[in-house]
């Protein structure tokens, strides 16, 4: 018999996690679909009454966003340009009924090579926030993420936010997706960058993540290192810059597919930054 748990603080969770091990859902729209062909015996803890899991927040270091927000929060949230490829791979988690119920910290946690959010996270620079009845720590989203549904989350812990640095000056994010259409579909390649400038528009930083091109979304610091101190061009993207990079072959498209792909989207996000 599967035993089900829905504690109304977050002491109460991390509590029921030391006593043994259970299985955290919050939108679920991860984990019930994974379990429709064989559901195993396993404990459940229903994070969604937990208040304190949801919401974004600022400060002068930066943003909070809590691990059981929604997609939808995100886009109808008044965020600064920063967050735009943020707010645009929320569009494109599903569709309105997934943004409703998924969750940023589930999508993370679920570890997809081809989750629409994690690119985002790492040209944000982000950590997440885990905690347990022994305390919290911060880890960055590199290295949380450890491969195809494979993160750092120890069974004692949970995911309760994510934190994002404010970047000193004029900062913006994009996303750009391909998949086999528009909407509702699996990403064949996605690329997020995100950029601050200098007051004559050139670059001060940047960072750049391609997801569903390797086992966890990877960053091109070799393009990113050659856009500082010049404007946003597509020309400075060569192919040597996708070296980080380990494409397979599946039902979506080809290795050599996806790292064309690459290239033209990563192209394009530079222009859509030059604007």
């Amino acid at each position: 018999m599967t035993g089900y748990l829905r504690p109304a603080t977050l002491d109460e969770a991390v509590a029921a996690l030391a006593a043994g091990p259970r299985t955290p859902i919050a939108g679920g729209t991860d984990v019930y679909p994974a379990r429709i062909v064989a559901a195993p015996d396993e404990d459940l803890l229903d994070l969604t009454a937990i208040a304190a899991l949801r919401g974004i927040t600022a400060d002068a270091a930066g943003w909070r966003f809590g691990a059981a927000t929604t997609w939808t929060d995100v886009i109808e949230a008044a965020l600064p340009p920063l967050f735009d490829g943020l707010k645009a791979a929320a569009r494109e988690v599903g569709g309105v009924q997934i943004q409703n119920a998924g969750t940023l910290g589930g999508n993370l946690c679920n570890a997809s090579p081809a989750a629409d959010g994690a690119p985002n996270w790492l040209a944000l620079d982000a950590e997440v926030e885990l905690a347990s009845a022994a305390g919290t720590r911060l880890l960055p989203v590199c290295d949380f993420l450890l491969g195809n549904r494979r993160t750092a989350r120890r069974p004692d812990e949970i995911l309760t936010a994510i934190r994002v640095p404010r970047p000193e000056g004029r900062a913006r994010g994009v996303f750009l997706k391909l998949g086999a259409r528009r909407y509702l579909v699996i990403s064949i390649v996605s690329v997020a960058a995100a950029a601050q400038f200098e007051a004559d528009g050139r670059i001060a930083s940047a960072r750049i993540a391609v997801g569903a091109c390797s086992p966890v979304p990877v960053r091109l610091p070799a393009l990113e290192a050659r856009l500082v101190g010049r404007r946003a061009d597509p020309a400075l993207a060569e192919p040597a810059d996708l070296a980080p990079l380990a494409p397979i072959d599946d039902v979506r498209g080809t290795a050599s597919y996806r790292r064309d792909a690459a290239l033209t989207l990563v192209r394009r996000a530079l222009a859509e930054l030059a604007r």
